[in-house]
């Protein structure tokens, strides 16, 4: 199943194209072997990985999936099998479901904090942010409730702690892109955060000047960064003084602006782009010079995956990279060598099975009726800064995959855990995306490999011809979405996904053994 297939041979057009880009692409300080230059570019942007990382072993206890790696197939979708779940060297110590998690959510210590996804959060109990009590992962208890405007209009791709400073933050984004609303809360007592800022950013008469989709930290938590997505706005917000937050630097930086990842010295930003990223020299911000400049200081950009999400900073015996991840088609998670970042490198990719150009045949023909987003990456986080030891991802329909990533180029999946599918409780998930995105049937998410995988000669459309088919609209939450990053509690994840809310789960078998100085990297 993870045979490797070799790249048919482009079509001119799609070349001089590509070309074309690429040039425009290199930044200022190119080579003057321009032609080199273009062609490692054009190489760049035109790879696809088409091998996937090394399946798990799975021990006692496990319930592995039935087929291709990461994938939920249409039979097990029909026949109720799904609602089981799978896993391998994981389990579930405890949950609390509610009426489902928001796109992203976070935790702190021993709380954790259910995102909200607007309008269903105001329809039922728990509305806004629902703040959980987990001293005992076994039996999570809701302790508060934040219903601050921006707790209450959805918190999208939003809400973050910083750890050092003991902060969490959230902003209001209803439909994709939200105005003016952002809250600070002081999470020293994580299980009942208190209110800092109640003028600015909180007050209905009193917004921020900010649009916001995604937003994040500065590791020295002064600055969060909100990203307004399309076109591209992105704001710096003083939080120096959290009661007060103030707005210190704003400005376009490209089409798009999703989510990033900032360097520890906080002087660099990897701003996530339709397909790549930017490099911004935001030393200026984090200085905080009057009148601060942002600047363009390197790029990357693929067709290798899509929609691309955020970036994990870490470094191997000192040298920098990042694990980069991509939201839509199928990109999975890239390894970037920023060691110069004017010039970032893939250097390594890290796909399932499903994800693979020879199986997006199986990949449409399963996700069908699951709405628009298939078997796709979204968020992750790496055990600790410094020669992580392993990554946990959120991988939508593919539930929850650990990575054993020591050897940096010989990077293994250890666990997974896809969560029992909601079949059928659409109306019972109110604060779910994914139960009220379902009125899509189809994974549109997905277009782009599609048309890669025909143009190849790799899709076979009786493999993709399901009894899933015809589920163009109202899906039927067969599997679940998980879309937050699992955050680190020694051998134990905090997570929330779509539609069973929060989990604690916990490595089994021995395949994990906590690292010295283990702390959750995010990225911002």
């Amino acid at each position: 199943m993870r045979s490797l297939t070799r790249p048919r041979m482009a079509r001119p057009l799609a070349l001089l194209t590509a070309g074309v880009l690429a040039a425009m692409l290199l930044p200022n300080s190119a080579s003057a072997d321009l032609q080199s230059d273009i062609g490692t570019a054009v190489q760049e942007l035109l790879d696809v990985g088409r091998v996937a990382a090394p399946r798990a072993d799975c021990g006692p206890g496990s319930m592995p999936e039935p087929g291709l790696q990461g994938d939920v197939p249409a039979a097990d979708r029909n026949s109720g099998r799904s609602t089981l779940g799978y896993r391998c060297n994981m389990s579930m110590l405890g949950q609390f479901a509610g009426r489902g998690a928001g796109i992203t959510s976070t935790s702190f210590e021993h709380c954790a904090y259910m995102g909200s996804f607007f309008p269903g959060d105001l329809i039922s109990e728990g509305r806004g942010v629902q703040v959980l009590d987990v001293s005992d992962p076994a039996n999570p208890r809701p302790t508060a409730t934040l219903t601050e405007p921006a707790m209450l209009a959805g918190t999208w791709e939003s809400l973050k702690v910083n750890v050092e400073r003991k902060l969490l933050v959230g902003t209001g984004v209803p439909v994709g892109t939200g105005v003016g609303y952002l809250s600070v809360y002081d999470i020293s007592d994580c299980a009942h955060p208190r209110l800092l800022n109640h003028g600015p950013g909180t007050n209905l008469m009193m917004p921020l000047p900010i649009t916001t989709h995604e937003g994040g930290w500065s590791p020295d938590g002064r600055t969060y960064w909100a990203s307004g997505i399309a076109p591209g706005f992105v704001s710096a917000v003083d939080l120096t003084d959290p009661a007060n937050p103030r707005v210190i630097w704003q400005g376009l930086t490209g089409i798009e602006a999703h989510g990033f990842g900032i360097s520890p010295d906080g002087n660099r930003m990897y701003l996530s782009a339709l397909a790549g990223f930017t490099v911004l020299d935001i030393s200026a911000v984090q200085r905080r010079d009057p009148n601060p400049q942002v600047h363009h200081i390197g790029r990357t950009f693929w067709t290798d995956g899509w929609a691309t999400q955020h970036s994990v900073p870490v470094t191997y015996n000192g040298k920098p990279y990042l694990y980069t991840v991509d939201e839509g088609g199928s990109g999975g998670v890239k390894l970037i060598d920023i060691s110069n970042d004017t010039k970032p490198k893939v250097a390594a990719k890290v796909k399932l099975e499903i994800n693979l150009p020879q199986h997006i045949d199986s990949n449409i023909g399963s996700s069908m009726g699951g709405s628009v987003f298939a078997y796709e990456s979204h968020y992750c986080s790496a055990d600790r800064a410094d020669n992580p030891t392993a990554l946990a991802c959120g991988w939508i329909s593919s539930g929850i995959r650990v990575f054993d990533i020591r050897d940096p180029f010989a990077i293994r999946e250890i666990a997974y855990f896809n969560p029992p599918a909601r079949t059928g409780r659409n109306l019972e998930l109110w604060n779910s995306p994914h139960a009220l995105a379902s009125i899509i049937g189809m994974p549109l998410m997905s277009a782009p490999p599609l048309a890669r995988s025909v143009l190849e000669g790799q899709f076979n459309p009786w493999q993709a011809l399901t009894q899933r088919s015809g589920h163009v609209a109202f899906g039927d939450v067969s599997t679940d979405w998980c879309l937050s990053p699992p955050e680190w509690r020694g051998n134990q994840l905090f997570v929330s996904c779509s539609d069973n809310g929060f989990m604690a789960l916990q490595l089994d078998n021995d395949v994990y053994t906590a690292p010295e100085n283990q702390q959750s990297v995010v990225g911002s």
